[in-house]
């Protein structure tokens, strides 16, 4: 363990006492819904705090809240604002980077000297006085914290999530407050706000270049994050950061080797510093995903929970909404969804998917999410895409962003090799689905996908049962 990494941290920034959130008695949300924000949200209800909030749009994740008693509205207009909500001195604030500057709502809040916070302020003042594992990387970060969240469940970890883990249906892992794993997120630098003493980076590949601008301005935003690290670092074999290292098949501080698919399962033996732990049974499909289990199985064993007690919460651990979800699984057709949205993740999707069906014949339905990500990875969209047997293609979701001249997804199709490839509507999708021969049919994006995909589900279930 001669290449532990550690750091003083005696640039950690301190945040000033005026922002201990002890004294809010109500918190409101402005982008409720999202992933990220509902976490904290439902971390508030658990702990007393009276939590309203605005979103765009209504989804499951807003209906949840609603259940809670939390009150959400859709329309945004100050007179929405509940009235209890409206005294600055017993009411935070806090916001999505995603939020429009001319948001009327949170326009309001400035201009009557509310107390406003960025969700990755909060979440740093919440953790800053616990043990925190934090979890970074440009992808496979969601999945590693959820794995983590589950092993460190064990510990009673207080865990935020990035997306839904299916074993507690929730994005909030509710534990105590001594310890906490976070999903720490490197769009507009928010990781920069916690203070890990446990840390892992997964990867570092381009992305967010509307807000970094350059790749080597985010790998630098990696290293002052590797930097905040006060115990240990643990990083993906081959990053350029000083660490713990892990691998599959190669040498590595933590290794994973021996890997075999039996029944549905990778099983796989782990080498760590000290010891060798054979037969560990992981459920979810892919390589990464055997990649994201050694990462979470490094951080939990650096924290010093037993090898014993990971190797059974890795073999119970059931995935995350979203991540290779199985929507329809039967003899003769294969539905899955999956939140993939860069070209990296793709490639992971269509190696787990290949791996899964070898010989069948898959077709792949993407939705872009955002103009700024497919023109700067256009080539490798098209790359990835390619490699699928059939390919529809959606719209491009524009999420925070305005239409770029000449980005469209007709100009991703172009660059697609094969012949069968379309561009689809979200009113033709089953059309054109039902009218293939794939058996396998893969849903990936960022966007609102993630809704039409249940649509799909439903519509896909009522026609198979009308035609026995």
């Amino acid at each position: 363990m001669s290449n532990l990494y550690q750091n003083t941290n005696k640039n950690k920034k301190v945040l000033p006492k005026g922002k201990d959130l002890r004294w809010a008695s109500c918190v409101f949300f402005i982008g409720i819904g999202g992933i990220g924000m509902s976490a904290i949200a439902r971390y508030f209800v658990a702990n007393g705090k009276q939590v309203a909030g605005y979103d765009k749009t209504a989804s499951q994740i807003t209906k949840d809240l609603e259940g809670l008693g939390v009150e959400i509205h859709f329309e945004d207009a100050v007179k929405n604002i509940p009235i209890s909500f409206l005294d600055s001195k017993k009411t935070c604030v806090v916001y999505t980077p995603a939020v429009p500057k001319n948001h009327e709502e949170l326009n309001y809040f400035k201009n009557n000297n509310f107390k406003i916070l960025k969700r990755a302020e909060v979440l740093g003042l919440i953790t800053e006085t616990t043990f925190c594992l934090a979890v970074a990387g440009t992808h496979g970060k969601t999945t590693t914290s959820c794995i983590l969240g589950h092993i460190m469940q064990q510990v009673n970890a207080t865990s935020f999530l990035g997306g839904i883990s299916e074993n507690y249906n929730s994005n909030l892992i509710l534990g105590e407050d001594k310890i906490s794993v976070v999903e720490a997120d490197e769009f507009d630098r928010s990781f920069l706000k916690l203070s890990p003493n446990i840390a892992c980076v997964t990867s570092m590949d381009a992305d967010h270049l509307d807000i970094y601008e350059k790749p080597e301005a985010l790998t630098e935003s990696f290293v002052e994050f590797a930097n905040k690290v006060s115990n240990t670092l643990i990083v993906a074999k081959g990053l350029p950061l000083k660490g713990l290292t892990y691998a599959i098949e190669e040498e590595a501080d933590y290794k994973a080797f021996h890997l075999k698919i039996e029944k549905g399962a990778y099983v796989f033996d782990v080498q760590t510093p000290s010891e060798i732990i054979k037969n560990i049974k992981f459920y979810l499909p892919g390589k990464h995903n055997v990649m994201n289990a050694l990462a979470a199985f490094a951080m939990a064993n650096v924290y010093g929970v037993s090898s014993t007690v990971i190797k059974q919460r890795l073999e119970s651990f059931k995935g995350v909404k979203r991540r290779f979800s199985y929507k329809i699984k039967s003899t003769d057709f294969v539905l899955i969804d999956d939140y993939a949205h860069h070209p990296t993740e793709i490639n992971a999707v269509e190696n787990a998917v290949r791996e899964m069906y070898p010989n069948d014949k898959i077709m792949v339905v993407f939705q872009p999410h955002l103009f700024s990500r497919t023109r700067d990875f256009v080539d490798d969209f098209a790359a990835a895409l390619s490699k699928f047997n059939e390919v529809l293609l959606l719209d491009i979701y524009p999420a925070r962003e305005e239409p770029i001249l000449g980005v469209t997804s007709n100009w991703l199709l172009e660059k697609i090799k094969g012949t069968h490839k379309k561009i689809t509507q979200k009113n033709n999708l089953v059309k054109d689905i039902k009218n293939s021969t794939a058996k396998v049919v893969v849903m990936l994006g960022a966007g609102d996908i993630g809704v039409l995909v249940n649509e799909v589900t439903n519509k896909l279930l009522k026609l198979s049962k009308n035609e026995v």
